[in-house]
């Protein structure tokens, strides 16, 4: 339900607040699913695995990381931005470097700006699924990580729901096949059905902006 008021987020007495572009609503609070699946599990085993070791670094890396932190721009649910603790960044970049099969770092590197995507053209015909994109292929140490929804209804215009699908070679050549991955996840993509993705580039640990894309499945 939309309402006028001060901006919010958050849950309080079974009450969820939030906004998205028609501006503040609240909704009767929800349970988080929780599938507990092997990806949901990997993720979590990152984490775990990252602050136990945030833990174990010297007080001069720690130093290093919150420096770095500071570099480090996020925006929150009511659009408003803030910078990252000393540990958040730790995890974000280790985390990214896990995602792409790269070895966890104990100091804090430079930042990175990753060259993102010029053009991406989305296929699906004849039973493939695959995302052609320019540059190609990626820049050195640059990898590609696809973030996908599940299948929509061809009139749905917004997705919010986006999950890692896949991560491409570091320097990997257009186009990438995804039919495996996604239907690993989602299931056969199915003919008249929409789905979204959402492609970032990453580099040493640091992500680009999202590009994000819809496309209808054709036979």
């Amino acid at each position: 339900m939309k309402v006028l008021k001060d901006p919010q987020s958050g849950s309080a007495a079974g009450v969820t607040a939030s906004r998205n572009r028609f501006g503040q609503y609240e909704r009767t609070r929800a349970i988080p699913v929780n599938p507990a699946s092997a990806a949901q599990g990997t993720v979590r085993n990152w984490l775990s695995v990252n602050s136990a070791a945030w833990r174990a670094i010297t007080a001069n890396q720690r130093a290093g990381w919150s420096g770095l932190g500071l570099m480090m721009t996020r925006s929150d649910s009511l659009g408003q931005n803030y910078t990252l603790q000393g540990n958040q960044a730790y995890a974000s970049v280790n985390n990214i470097r896990s995602a792409c099969t790269l070895a966890v770092t104990a100091d804090a590197p430079g930042v990175a700006t990753p060259v993102g995507l010029l053009t991406t053209t989305i296929t699906s015909t004849g039973g493939t699924l695959s995302i052609a994109y320019t540059a190609t292929p990626l820049s050195a140490a640059h990898y590609l990580m696809i973030f996908a929804s599940p299948q929509r209804s061809a009139g749905r215009s917004f997705e919010g729901d986006f999950r890692l699908i896949a991560v491409t070679a570091a320097a990997a050549a257009s186009p990438h096949n995804l039919l495996a991955a996604y239907s690993a996840k989602f299931g056969a993509p199915v003919v008249g059905n929409k789905i979204f993705f959402n492609l970032v580039v990453a580099t040493l640990g640091f992500e680009g902006g999202p590009f994000i894309q819809s496309h209808i499945v054709i036979a």
